[in-house]
């Protein structure tokens, strides 16, 4: 095991062969028991990921089951700064990812460097990032946000408050516009919610006149100005299994589809199509893990997420403030 463990480390699980035979749904099932593990996934997992997990959440969701956990290995199935959240919340616990190079464009888009001196051009502004972002942003930050709870956090403070909103300028302009707000607004965004097709999906809606769009906050603005509901990824699988509607047209990831589905089996959902020539718009640093890079990271324990203290605890600060705001507004 030894030799696998260090080509592992030299070359990642490229040639690392899996016995086609196998059954990964039962041998994660059992790692899970042999190890006191737990898998935590994102909506936007390929489906057989979601199915063997055993939590299914959005960034708000996955973030209090990681600081609610009593397993001894956290398996995150999502991207980079997902995992670092678990981490920073779960010092003491091991915190493995089925692949270290699942990014975020998101995320990537705002380097804790340029973001410091932005900040400091505006030093008497109250930081709001959203959790989509590094560690070392969130360590620059007052109050980390979700999808889920922005709106309701902006409302809580002050309205003289001054607040610098990052680092996706999408989510940040609807919630300016919900609340009234002038937040300044860092330039970044999710390179999946920004290629939707408005002139697309407006063609859509008339072959589906009866159907609902239905948006993420991160998508473009022009496309929530013809949404018939905005949402986290949680509140949109709310939506769709109360509202009456029987079709809807899907505005974030494709990921999402599958939950919806099982909570809705008698409805239609219709992605929303993007502005490329595949017509798809998965995330593909999302799709980066795979059940294979599942059960081999928990097999091998790896590749493990470590964090240097400082840093933790200083990203620690605005994500307990997150938490202990949404608890004190009743944000479920």
């Amino acid at each position: 095991m030894k030799d696998n463990v260090d080509n592992i480390k030299k070359k990642g699980w490229l040639d690392i062969e899996i016995d086609p035979m196998l059954d990964l749904l039962a041998e994660i099932e059992k790692l899970k028991k042999e190890k006191n593990a737990i898998v935590l996934a994102h909506y936007y997992q390929e489906a057989d990921i979601q199915d063997v997990a055993d939590y299914i959440g959005d960034s708000l969701g996955l973030a209090r089951k990681a600081q609610e956990t009593d397993a001894d290995m956290i398996v995150f199935a999502g991207v980079h700064f997902m995992a670092e959240t678990a981490k920073i919340l779960n010092p003491t616990k091991k915190v493995v990812l089925p692949d270290l190079n699942a990014g975020c464009s998101l995320s990537d888009s705002c380097p804790p460097s340029l973001f410091k001196k932005f900040k400091q051009q505006h030093p008497d502004h109250l930081v709001i990032s959203y959790i989509n972002c590094s560690a070392g942003i969130k360590a620059l930050s007052d109050i980390i946000c979700t999808s889920s709870n922005a709106q309701k956090i902006v409302e809580a403070l002050p309205i003289g408050q001054k607040i610098i909103f990052a680092p996706d300028k999408n989510l940040g302009g609807f919630i300016n516009k919900q609340t009234g707000r002038n937040m300044v607004l860092w330039n970044g965004a999710c390179m999946v919610h920004e290629m939707f097709s408005l002139e697309k999906i407006t063609k859509l809606k008339v072959r589906h006149p009866n159907a609902k769009l239905i948006s993420h906050p991160e998508c473009e603005e022009p496309v929530l100005a013809i949404s018939d509901f905005i949402g986290s990824t949680t509140q949109l699988l709310e939506f769709v299994k109360n509202d009456a509607c029987q079709e809807f047209i899907v505005a974030t990831e494709t990921g999402i589809l599958h939950q919806m589905i099982k909570d809705a089996p008698n409805k239609t959902f219709i992605p929303a199509p993007p502005n490329n020539a595949c017509a798809c718009n998965d995330c593909p640093h999302m799709k980066l893990n795979t059940l294979e890079k599942l059960y081999l990271c928990m097999k091998y324990e790896m590749p493990e997420l470590l964090m240097d203290e400082e840093l933790r605890l200083a990203a620690k600060k605005p994500i307990d403030r997150m938490l202990q705001m949404s608890k004190e507004l009743g944000i479920r």
